[in-house]
């Protein structure tokens, strides 16, 4: 797992698994910039399930609406940021 810090580049993972996940369809795929690292936290898929969790750097990351929209976004340049856990991430 990539350790990533503020401007960093990253892509959301484009995963589709079944079940519980924290991560929005409509962001997977999508390229960002880390903002801020929020700190370790439980794996909220594993604990959605009971599991023991393993602890993973949670990040807050801006995307575009351009990013996110393509050419349907009506203020290209406006931003939005979600919060992502490591796992859902990879160097852009």
């Amino acid at each position: 797992m990539t350790d990533f810090a503020p401007g960093d580049p990253v892509r959301v993972r484009d995963w589709h698994p079944p079940g519980h996940v924290r991560t929005p369809a409509y962001l997977r795929g999508r390229r960002g910039e880390v903002e801020r690292r929020l700190g370790p936290f439980g794996n909220p898929e594993q604990l959605a399930y009971g599991l023991p969790a393993d602890t993973q750097p949670l990040y807050r990351v801006r995307f575009t609406m351009a990013e996110i929209w393509g050419d349907r976004a009506e203020a290209p340049a406006d931003t939005l940021e979600a919060e992502i856990y490591a796992h859902w991430l990879e160097p852009a």
